[in-house]
């Protein structure tokens, strides 16, 4: 059974990452498309939308939560019982129900929906949380009731970013610089990549990141070829080419970068895609202009690179949209992509990171990245650093 709790005065919003205000105005966005597409309420699951809708963040979201989202109203909150306090410290609003553990949280879920006087239940099929078996659990619970596709539509409105938001972002990017940089410098023969990782990493959390939705990218030697490899106790040896990467966090928004290290003397092809993925970025932050597709700075990057011949050293998209983020990844790729055939219209206010690598698989990765904003006049990079490859 679901419970009310009394308030805890204070506890109440004393967590709270932004003002109610800030709070409010999404929730009142949301409702709007609610309302439009003739929904009683939107069901979120997703830790992300949650956060957005209702400030709600902890460590522990492999527990069930939900947020009821009603089309007229004050949002509820249902988490497991253990999160109660922490949820009542984070949220905007009063109505924090809990389910106990040997509790079916599906059962708690329909209790608070068929409470609700729900008959139009807007639900998000395309969230990663939510099991295959939660759902089927979710849809026995809820028969009678009219389940809707609610996909997307908290994400649509996540897209642009408010100014609070941005400031989160610009912190974000400083504590990833600052981790980057010492990533960079402890990057020495002998050196062990776990070193490189722990240097990154402090650097980043004492220059004021929080938990990380993602773990950085340290890989070396020939382990760098390989997409998304990262530390294994490796050590720095005369000749390899040194891949780092990672995204540090203010508030749960996440700014990401990417640089590259090679010990010694790069070998020619090397030294030529890192040229080819320099300017493959600076044509792509060229094409972000307000207006314009989506697809327009991928095809900017995809043309230079096609034109250097490094065709199939690419073959991804040349960015994704950066936000509020939790594990297992610290983008919003799921929202925007950069990418062919993504017709969607840039718009000032969106959040891009852009990570442009050649690979010669298995053998080494070169490239950089900068997660930008889209302005008025174009895309600000948020970081400083020197782009080219450092040599060591």
């Amino acid at each position: 059974m679901t419970q009310i709790l009394s308030p805890a005065a204070p506890l109440a919003g004393s967590a709270a990452v932004f003002p109610a205000e800030e709070f409010r105005a999404r929730a009142a966005a949301l409702q709007s498309r609610i309302r439009a597409e003739g929904a009683d309420a939107l069901l979120l699951t997703g830790p992300e939308n949650i956060f957005w809708a209702a400030g709600r963040q902890t460590a522990g979201y492999f527990a069930f939560q939900a947020l009821l989202v009603p089309a007229e109203g004050a949002p509820v909150l249902l988490v497991r019982q253990l999160e109660e306090t922490g949820a009542r410290a984070d949220v905007w609003f009063d109505d924090i129900r809990t389910w106990q553990d040997g509790e079916d949280p599906a059962t708690a879920l329909a209790a608070l929906v068929r409470a609700q006087g729900v008959q139009r239940l807007a639900v998000e099929r395309t969230g990663w949380f939510v099991s295959p078996d939660m759902m089927t659990r979710i849809e026995t619970t809820l028969a009678g009731i009219c389940l809707l596709d609610g996909s997307g539509w908290t994400e649509t409105l996540r897209a642009v970013k408010s100014p609070r938001e941005l400031a989160a972002l610009r912190l974000a990017a400083g504590y990833a610089e600052a981790g980057m940089a010492a990533a960079i410098d402890a990057c020495r023969d002998g050196v062990s990549e776990n070193a490189v990782a722990a240097a990154m990493t402090a650097a980043a959390i004492n220059a004021g990141s929080e938990a990380m939705a993602m773990e950085p990218l340290v890989s070396s030697g020939p382990r760098s070829g390989i997409p998304h490899a990262t530390w294994r106790r490796r050590l720095l040896a005369e000749g390899d080419g040194v891949f780092l990467e990672l995204a540090a966090s203010h508030d749960r928004y996440h700014a990401a970068l990417m640089r590259s290290v090679w010990m010694g003397t790069p070998p020619q092809t090397a030294q030529r895609m890192m040229d080819t993925s320099l300017r493959a970025l600076d044509a792509a932050l060229a094409a972000m202009l307000p207006g314009r597709p989506c697809c327009a700075p991928h095809e900017a990057a995809q043309q230079v690179i096609d034109a250097a011949g490094f065709t199939a050293a690419f073959r991804k998209r040349a960015g994704y949209s950066m936000g509020a983020a939790f594990a297992p990844d610290w983008g919003e790729g799921a929202i925007l992509s950069l990418f062919t055939g993504v017709d969607t219209a840039l718009e000032p206010g969106m959040v891009f990171h852009l990570p442009i690598t050649l690979r010669d698989y298995g053998r080494f990765t070169v490239g950089v990245s900068e997660t930008v904003i889209v302005t008025a006049t174009g895309a600000e990079p948020l970081s400083s650093l020197p782009r080219q490859i450092t040599l060591r």
